[in-house]
């Protein structure tokens, strides 16, 4: 129900759209997004008048919430999947025409457990792009702030005593818990996203915190915590 109060009452972020209009200047090149949720984004790129759009999401329950505000605006030339960004392969839906670029925004990417799943979502999405292709995505960053610094040496210090929460996966991961339920998101850092992007076939090109881009209105500020934004390239 967040996701889709956000979808319907929120948009994209100021942030979002001036990076989209920035590495997908040409409204009819065929994007795929990644982890499309309710729609939010995939809605948002509607309105900027982008029009081959192929939206998937793990989580079926969403995939239904997008087809509905879909329909509710008209864009039901939007094609809705359910998929899995790691096997992407077995999306026979997805056919075999490359994509021109690929988003996977809010954090999406981040809430895949364990760091050589998400480098299989990042060879998938490298595999379904065409050469050159961007990709946009975005991240929490552990090293953005001193609090946040200061809350992770905690942390090591628990990881090295084996104090740590039994749950967690890897070093980075966090459950963040609240009125809506618990959410599962692992928090890099600068150097491990690079590392990850030159694993698997992409290249650098942009990457900068929120705040940096653009000056987001209250709503989006209480909607979401800080985030990096990340801009590659398919070699």
């Amino acid at each position: 129900m967040h996701y889709t109060r956000a979808a319907h009452q929120l948009g994209l972020w100021a942030s979002e759209r001036a990076l989209i209009e920035r590495f997908f200047p040409d409204r009819n090149a065929r994007l795929l997004e990644a982890g499309c949720g309710a729609g939010r984004v995939t809605l948002g790129l509607w309105s900027l008048g982008y029009r081959q759009l192929t939206a998937f999401d793990f989580a079926d329950e969403l995939l239904d919430q997008a087809h509905s505000l879909a329909a509710e605006r008209d864009a039901t030339s939007i094609r809705f999947l359910s998929a899995d960004a790691t096997e992407l392969g077995r999306c026979h839906a997805l056919g075999d025409t490359p994509f021109a670029g690929a988003l996977f925004m809010f954090n999406g990417l981040m809430q895949i457990p364990g760091r050589e799943n998400r480098r299989a979502a990042l060879r998938e999405l490298h595999r379904v792009c065409a050469p050159g292709a961007p990709l946009l995505f975005t991240t929490h960053d552990r090293d953005a702030s001193p609090t946040e610094r200061a809350l992770w040496r905690l942390e090591a210090m628990r990881w090295v005593r084996a104090e740590q929460d039994e749950r967690l996966v890897e070093f980075g991961d966090r459950y963040f818990e609240d009125n809506s339920g618990r959410t599962f998101m692992h928090l890099p850092d600068r150097r491990e996203v690079l590392a990850d992007l030159a694993a698997t076939g992409w290249t650098h090109r942009f990457d900068a915190m929120r705040v940096e881009i653009a000056r987001e209105s209250a709503a989006v500020r209480d909607f979401s915590d800080e985030c990096r934004f990340w801009a590659a390239q398919k070699n």
